[in-house]
């Protein structure tokens, strides 16, 4: 019988600032973190970093899959149940791996 597993997974993403200060080189890091209210700083790039750590997972139902799918995504409610459902992933347990 085939389950269904919600899996969460902590995700991070590395991101890079170029600053330019007068003296003081930490000064450029208090900048970064510290900034609030309107004015941020542009970021140079960032880097998405593959999900490493599982934070937790759990057997759920179909019931319980669509009750998560609409509060996570709530901007999605309006789909029906079939297009939902189609967000589960399903492995081939037939696929060759080379």
């Amino acid at each position: 019988m085939k389950k269904l597993v919600m899996v969460d997974v902590l995700s991070q993403f590395r991101l890079r600032y170029c600053v330019e200060v007068e003296d003081e080189l930490d000064h450029a890091l208090d900048e970064v973190v510290c900034r609030t209210g309107d004015f941020t700083f542009h970021e140079f790039s960032q880097e998405h970093l593959e999900p490493s750590v599982i934070i937790s997972h759990r057997e759920i139902n179909k019931e319980e899959y669509l009750r998560m799918f609409d509060k996570d995504n709530d901007y999605l409610k309006s789909w029906t149940d079939e297009k939902k459902l189609e967000w589960i992933n399903k492995i081939d347990y037939n696929m060759e791996i080379e």
